[in-house]
């Protein structure tokens, strides 16, 4: 080996083991900071899991909701269904007939209204409870009689104090079905129903359920009367009404009910039209004289124009009634046209003949129609006679 050779390289070589291991601990911290990173990350991360019983305090803790109490927030009128389950109730309710129907309202004070006759009905199977928060109205072994509306008033009162504008109220209409009824049962074969002029008229023919298809049907000639809608309607819950009476309706009428293979016929209707006035009467009364002498005659005219065959009933009140003098009364019934319009012009004329001293004073005229009533009045002064007069009279 060429010993110069080596030499010459020897400095080299030390140098660069020198360099080597100053390196190494370099490398080394690098690691070791790498992993004190990587533990302070970890560390932090797992500072932000909460704990497992955190969890179930944080369970438990949660309040229970409307929903899982089987309420409605806000409803008055609810229905049982079962112990503990509640349900709010609709618009309608339908159950069988023989069944129990549990229903509560809420409130301090509540008032009941239920079918009128349940209100009749002495066998007890309507039952009313009340309690601090609610009142309960039990119907036990219901009957397709008891169709109708139910309905509640709760007030929440402070000891006796309780103020009528917070009132709550709650209705439903109940439909008791059965297989072998479809409208509700009335005591009467014949219900008379008045058809007036301006009015609607009801032909309450109630069907037990709801789901039954109506119709209406007239006796003599027998045919099935359309119901449009407007002239004439159906409401579930209330029967057939007559929003434009007519002269032609009237007679014998009843309504057809069917669902399945069922098809039954309600109580006749007996329709009667009767030409009913819009409004009272409007009298307008005149006498013949302000003043008259004693011996002479006058008359007094009440007045009344109005619409086509609508009857009026006249009464009068006079000074002679004092002493029992009798009235003398003519009346009389016309047509007029007044502004292009045919009316009627009905009068009353009260007669006085050989007017007294006890004739002198106020003279009242009521006319009256099946909307009720109007007074009005005149005066007449008597005078005394004059010679002429009494010279007549004694002849």
């Amino acid at each position: 080996m060429d010993y110069k050779l080596l030499l010459i390289l020897l400095p080299s070589l030390l140098l660069l083991a020198e360099c080597d291991v100053k390196q190494k601990p370099e490398k080394i911290a690098d690691k070791k900071t790498t992993k004190q990173g990587a533990l302070e990350v970890s560390t932090k991360s797992t500072t932000k899991k909460p704990k497992k019983d955190t969890i179930k305090r944080q369970q438990k803790a949660k309040p229970a909701t409307p929903s899982s109490q089987g309420q409605t927030p806000g409803s008055i009128l609810s229905q049982v269904l079962q112990k503990g389950k509640f349900q709010k109730v609709s618009d309608t309710v339908t159950i069988k007939a023989g069944q129990t129907m549990d229903l509560r309202c809420k409130g301090t004070s509540v008032r009941w209204n239920y079918p009128h006759y349940l209100q009749e009905d002495d066998e007890g199977r309507l039952k009313i409870k009340h309690f601090g928060r609610y009142s309960q109205l039990i119907l036990v072994n219901a009957s397709i009689a008891d169709t109708g509306e139910f309905s509640c008033g709760g007030y929440q009162c402070s000891g006796n104090d309780c103020h009528e504008g917070e009132e709550k109220t709650g209705k439903t209409f109940v439909f008791v079905t059965d297989p072998q009824e479809l409208f509700v049962p009335t005591e009467d074969y014949y219900v008379v129903v008045q058809l007036r002029t301006r009015q609607p008229a009801l032909l309450p023919c109630q069907v037990t359920n709801p789901v039954a298809k109506v119709t209406l049907h007239r006796e003599f000639p027998p045919e099935q009367i359309p119901v449009d809608g407007v002239k004439i309607a159906y409401d579930l819950k209330k029967g057939f009404i007559i929003y434009q009476p007519h002269p032609s309706l009237a007679g014998s009428l009843f309504c057809i009910a069917e669902l399945g293979n069922l098809r039954q016929m309600s109580t006749k209707y007996m329709l009667i039209y009767v030409h009913y006035p819009s409004a009272p009467p409007k009298p307008t009364i005149e006498s013949s004289v302000k003043s008259v002498r004693a011996g002479e005659n006058f008359i007094v005219t009440c007045t009344v124009l109005g619409d086509l065959e609508i009857s009026v009933e006249f009464t009068w009140e006079y000074p002679g009634q004092k002493i029992g003098r009798p009235p003398y009364v003519r009346e009389n019934t016309s047509q007029t046209r007044r502004g292009g319009q045919l009316m009627q012009e009905s009068q009353s004329i009260l007669y006085i003949d050989e007017s007294r001293a006890v004739d002198d004073g106020i003279y009242t005229c009521t006319a009256q129609n099946l909307q009720g009533s109007t007074s009005v009045t005149t005066s007449v002064t008597v005078l005394q006679p004059t010679a002429t007069t009494r010279l007549r009279n004694q002849g």
